[in-house]
């Protein structure tokens, strides 16, 4: 099915969608009764595959630059004017507009504006040519000039709505991207702060080892021992301020999806991490993202530093006005890990300042819950 995507154009307007179908209609219905009052049938028979034509390309008719396709536009326009021609009479003057507006939104308003000026001195000059007459041509040219005016105008409008629509959506992106910068450096300083107090008392133990390596050998050993424990830890730290530096957008993933790559990033460090999303999803702001995407981060770094937890399980669910995020683990717990350790502090500020809030700590059948609720800001 995916080869037939590019019929469901989502650029396409509404309106004129709904005026393309409904005068349509009408012209077939209008053909119908020709053709049963017996009309000439080859005048019939051109205005039917005039109208076949017009129908065929409507699908095809792109609404972007980006969709390609430029040449049905002008094909599209040839064949509403020559629905004028082939028996349509003045019933055509709407495709003929929703063509030229067509133009517009390819090729910008200069070049739609002066098609409809064009369009409107056939619409003079034909009607005479046809044997009609002159006062006919006026009319008819005057109510294009009209109508275009009206649909001119919407187009810009419309234009002017997706520039913005699109200005938007890059600040919003951009927004997402200094958040998560800003959260970056934040953890950074931290990761500075834990790896460099490891490494000061290693370079202490080291110092007195030195001293002690001769008078007394076996408090240097002693020190020697204690450096070596700090420097595995102060590895292991590391590796777990490397792993949640990660940026927010895993491979282009945002929501849900960006938590279930990071719980499946924790696959092989000697935990087993599920992970579920209940209720309707929706878009969330980048700030609420980001505060979900670092309890998550919390909770499994946590199992994973403790390391008595042998299964971690994450719930992100969507509520009414709420979307709450629980992690749980099957360790033993600790009594203060809910009060420091890996920015939990921090992250309880940051819940805070999005009007939620983040509590921690042991679960009456063993193991430690982190839970976070916040307000559901859906992104527009």
């Amino acid at each position: 099915m995916a080869r037939f995507d590019w019929l469901r154009d989502a650029d396409r307007p509404f309106l004129f969608n709904l005026v393309f179908w409904t005068v349509t209609a009408l012209l077939t219905t209008g053909l119908a009764q020709a053709a049963l009052i017996g009309a000439a049938p080859l005048q019939c028979a051109l205005f039917g595959a005039n109208l076949v034509l017009v129908v065929a390309l409507w699908p095809a008719l792109p609404w972007s630059r980006t969709r390609g396709r430029l040449w049905v536009g002008p094909l599209f326009l040839v064949a509403t004017l020559m629905m004028g021609v082939t028996g349509a009479a003045v019933y055509h003057m709407p495709l003929i507009l929703v063509a030229v507006a067509n133009l517009a939104f390819l090729h910008g308003i200069r070049v739609a504006t002066a098609t409809l000026s064009c369009v409107t001195v056939i619409c003079a000059v034909m009607p005479p040519l046809l044997g009609s007459t002159i006062a006919d041509g006026i009319v008819q040219a005057t109510a294009m000039a009209v109508f275009s005016a009206f649909v001119l105008g919407m187009a810009a409008s419309t234009l002017e709505a997706r520039r913005r629509r699109e200005e938007a959506q890059g600040l919003l992106e951009r927004i997402r991207e200094l958040a998560v910068a800003e959260e970056r450096a934040r953890m950074a300083a931290e990761m500075h702060d834990s790896v460099g107090h490891h490494l000061t008392v290693i370079k202490m133990g080291l110092e007195n080892a030195e001293r002690f390596r001769r008078r007394r050998p076996d408090a240097a050993w002693s020190e020697v021992r204690q450096a070596k424990e700090l420097t595995v830890e102060a590895l292991a730290d590391a590796r777990r301020w490397v792993r949640a530096l990660r940026p927010l957008a895993l491979d282009g993933r945002v929501g849900s999806a960006a938590l279930e790559r990071l719980a499946a990033s924790f696959d092989g460090t000697g935990i087993t991490v599920s992970f579920e999303v209940r209720g309707e999803e929706r878009h969330l702001k980048a700030d609420t993202e980001l505060v979900l995407y670092r309890v998550l981060q919390e909770g499994l770094t946590n199992a994973l530093r403790h390391a008595k937890a042998e299964h971690v399980h994450g719930t992100l669910t969507f509520g009414d006005d709420q979307v709450a995020l629980v992690v749980r683990d099957d360790g033993t717990g600790r009594d203060d890990r809910a009060r420091g350790g890996f920015g939990l502090t921090s992250l309880a500020d940051r819940a805070r300042a999005l009007g939620g809030t983040l509590a921690g700590g042991n679960r009456p059948g063993g193991g430690f819950e982190l839970r976070a609720e916040l307000p559901l800001g859906v992104r527009a």
